[in-house]
């Protein structure tokens, strides 16, 4: 996806485009490529590549979020800054906390944040079912992009979310998954709202935006083990 293509498939999604967001994006890649010869970020590194799989994929969100509004969005395992950052770019009213739990890729997030003079975002190191105790029902919207099985993401999260907020996951195909989450979403208070698949631009891979409510308080044993849900979820 060359920059004309990424202008065009933006607006198309009714997301405004200007020179500023558009330098703030080309100074975010460069910095991407820098830090990602020091850590581990993405193995996508081609210009286009990462215009298509990781900025125009992560603006897709706006499809179930109204981010032109002043709400609370939480990104866990927010890695290389995707969507967080590119969605604090596009969307400066949106209040931004990154989570991730490698130290060295929140350092990594924190200097992509200052160098871009980003406000109203910051990354933390923490895992993301500790960050929910001290963290209860804080967040309009959490988020996670490719991120753990929809159980445990779902889990780990439901906390830190107010009631009547939503987790929004990005995924590519996840019916599976969905199968397993179902019965386990109303004893965490949660309902699907929308499952929205469509494709991405020009390579045509499928994508799901995963929207679930939470309608009351979870009733879930909470806080499990890691290890315990990740057995549950591959049984």
């Amino acid at each position: 996806m060359n920059k004309e293509e990424f202008i065009k498939e933006v607006e198309a999604l009714g997301i405004e485009v200007d020179d500023n967001k558009l330098n703030l994006l080309e100074m975010f890649y460069n910095l991407l490529i820098e830090w990602n010869e020091k850590i581990n970020l993405t193995t996508i590194t081609n210009h286009e590549e990462v215009y298509l799989k990781h900025f125009y994929d992560s603006l897709t969100l706006y499809k179930e979020i109204d981010l032109d509004n002043e709400i609370k969005l939480c990104d866990v395992g927010s890695g290389a800054g995707f969507p967080g950052i590119v969605i604090k770019i596009f969307f400066p009213k949106v209040k931004i906390t990154l989570i991730d739990s490698l130290q060295k890729r929140v350092n990594y997030l924190n200097e992509i944040i200052k160098e871009l003079g980003l406000t109203d975002i910051e990354a933390f190191h923490y895992r993301m079912e500790d960050y929910s105790k001290e963290h209860t029902e804080e967040f309009d919207y959490i988020t996670a992009r490719a991120v753990a099985d929809l159980s445990i993401i779902s889990e780990v999260s439901v906390r830190a979310l107010k009631i009547n907020g939503s987790l929004v996951f990005m995924k590519a195909n996840c019916d599976e998954e969905l199968e397993r989450f179902i019965p386990n979403a109303k004893k965490l208070g949660l309902v699907i709202d929308n499952i929205n698949k469509f494709q991405l631009p020009i390579e045509n891979s499928n994508r799901t935006l995963i929207s679930i409510k939470k309608v009351s308080k979870t009733n879930s044993i909470y806080p499990r083990r890691i290890d315990i849900i990740k057995k549950e979820c591959i049984k």
